[in-house]
């Protein structure tokens, strides 16, 4: 693994032990270093503090921030990155009146992205998806969480887990996990049969999903016009069966149910949240699931935003991603989504930088090496320009090309 010497940061921004989530006011405090360096060995953090006590590293390359800000690698913990085309054409109908709903109904939606990718080869999967991959490591991620879904069909579904885990390989540097979402909605050749669909995913899916090894976790669309609350439940618990847990949808089209469910089976996250009321952010601020919102798709679809700010206040974990997708949510930038949670989710700069860092990390069960900086995490860093003056300036600056500099796991991408 690479190592390297980040010398001359103005401020070093997220420190901290922490290995889980913070929740409730605990997400307003980011520790800092001010005029600081980092040390990276071997693609983990060995050491950092104030200019004074920097080492003298020899045969390391150093790279000097010039008094930028730094901070951990974004964690973006829900995102279907693995899909075959685009759908510009649903845009227009989108643009025209259409809602998410009635695109569906009419075969649009994700039944448009299964037909699609159940018609690409393994490698086109394969080539599109590491170029997005590129794309965000480039944008400062450096743990990500990628969904099948988009197959609908058992070989559909295998074949985007396998794309996964070629992800995870050809960039060893960015943390990646896989969901199987294999209901995400009901197969064409299962139309009018959604209970039939139920026990396919049970009795067929599952079990060959569990035997190729890799899946790290299940999710399903528990929402209206989608899954129901008795079939999440069947499907997580025999998720559970083969050790995959749950990462849900939840609550995004109307109050599902999702979250209850979600929380009962021990989901690490339940995601989406725009229709989640006081029941559901009361019940999450008590149990260790991670409540992931996702501004991206609320901005594109034009969709209420979900109450992240009410989510903090009432003791949850919040956690923004970019729910990056062809049909709701094109795109991955975390920076964006960073800037939507405090434009329209009314967080302040250190509750997002939390959300989008050790509570992303934590949503993909990932907060033990990942979203902070303490000594033995991975060496996953974004360095600002040094004209950058603050952690306000990053969100308020939405579309300014602001990163310097990004090292995932000790090696310079940019």
């Amino acid at each position: 693994m690479n190592s390297v010497l980040i010398k001359n940061i103005g401020t070093l921004l997220g420190i901290s032990e922490a290995t889980s989530a913070v929740r409730g006011a605990a997400m307003e405090r980011v520790e800092a270093i001010t005029d600081a360096y980092l040390l990276i060995v071997d693609g983990e953090i060995a050491s950092f503090g104030e200019m004074a006590s920097c080492p003298v590293v020899e045969d390391i390359e150093v790279l000097d921030a010039q008094g930028g800000i730094v901070h951990p690698a974004f964690c973006d913990s829900h995102t279907h990155l693995v899909y075959a085309g685009s759908r510009e054409d649903e845009f227009i109908d989108k643009i025209n009146g259409l809602s998410y709903e009635e695109i569906a109904r009419r075969g649009g939606g994700i039944l448009n992205s299964a037909d699609r990718l159940n018609e690409a080869s393994e490698d086109e999967l394969f080539d599109s998806a590491l170029r997005r991959l590129r794309q965000i490591a480039e944008k400062g991620t450096g743990a990500v969480e990628i969904k099948s879904g988009y197959g609908l069909t058992l070989d559909g579904e295998l074949k985007m887990l396998r794309v996964i885990a070629r992800l995870r390989k050809a960039m060893p540097e960015m943390a990646v996990k896989a969901t199987f979402l294999g209901a995400h909605a009901v197969g064409r050749a299962f139309a009018g049969r959604q209970g039939d669909y139920v026990d396919h995913i049970i009795a067929d899916m599952l079990p060959a999903v569990a035997a190729e090894g890799n899946a790290d976790f299940v999710d399903v669309f528990c929402d209206a016009g989608f899954f129901t609350v008795e079939e999440t439940d069947r499907i997580l618990k025999a998720a559970a069966k083969v050790g995959l847990r749950p990462k849900i949808h939840a609550n995004e089209l109307d109050v599902s149910g999702g979250v209850q469910v979600g929380v009962a089976n021990g989901a690490l996250s339940v995601d989406h949240l725009e229709r989640a009321e006081s029941e559901e952010l009361e019940l999450l601020a008590g149990a260790d699931t991670v409540a992931t919102m996702l501004p991206g798709a609320s901005f594109f679809l034009g969709m209420p935003y979900g109450k992240a700010r009410r989510a903090v206040e009432a003791g949850c974990a919040v956690a923004l991603a970019s729910d990056w997708n062809p049909g709701s949510s094109p795109s991955g930038s975390m920076p964006m989504v960073m800037s939507l949670g405090c434009i329209k989710m009314k967080l302040s700069p250190e509750m997002a930088l939390n959300a989008v860092t050790i509570n992303g990390a934590a949503a993909m069960d990932l907060a033990r090496s990942y979203g902070s900086v303490a000594c033995g995490k991975a060496g996953s860093v974004v360095i600002y320009h040094p004209w950058v003056p603050s952690l306000n300036y990053i969100p308020y600056a939405y579309t300014e090309p602001q990163i310097a500099h990004v090292v995932l796991r000790g090696k310079t991408i940019i």
